[in-house]
C-alpha cells in the first residue's frame, strides 16, 4: 500500500482529520507570514553578521516550510477525487473551449457533493 492511497483511506474514513490538515496548512501560511514579518530585524541583524551560516539557513529553512504547507494541503484534499491521488479539481487546462475555472469548480463541487451523500 502507498503512502498516498494509505493517506488518502485515513482521511476518507476521519474527513475532520483531512479539515484539521487543511486547517494547519493555513494556519502555518499565516504564521510564516507574521513571523518574518515580526522578526524582520532581528533576522536582517543574523544576516549581516553571518552571511554564509544565515543564507543557506534561511532558504532550506523556507523550503521546507513550503514544502509542509505543500503536503498538508495535499494531505487535506485527497478525499475529493476518485482513483486519483493529492488532486483537487481538474483546472482549466482540462475543458472544452470557452468554459471558465469557475465552472469547472463548480462541477467539482457537485461530484464531490454525490459521493458525500
Amino acid at each position: 500500500m502507498t503512502v498516498c492511497t494509505s493517506v488518502k483511506t485515513l482521511t476518507s474514513r476521519h474527513e475532520w482529520l483531512a479539515d484539521m490538515f487543511s486547517i494547519l496548512a493555513v494556519a502555518l501560511l499565516f504564521g510564516t507570514i507574521w513571523a518574518s514579518i515580526q522578526f524582520y530585524d532581528p533576522l536582517w541583524e543574523w544576516i549581516r553578521h553571518y552571511p554564509l551560516v544565515a543564507m543557506p539557513g534561511l532558504v532550506i529553512a523556507a523550503v521546507v516550510d513550503v514544502v509542509l504547507i505543500y503536503a498538508l494541503l495535499c494531505a487535506g484534499s485527497t478525499r475529493c477525487e476518485d482513483g486519483k491521488c493529492f488532486r483537487t479539481f481538474r483546472g482549466r487546462r482540462h475543458g472544452g473551449h470557452g468554459e471558465s475555472a469557475f465552472s469547472h469548480w463548480l462541477k467539482h463541487m457537485e461530484r464531490v457533493g454525490k459521493l458525500h451523500r
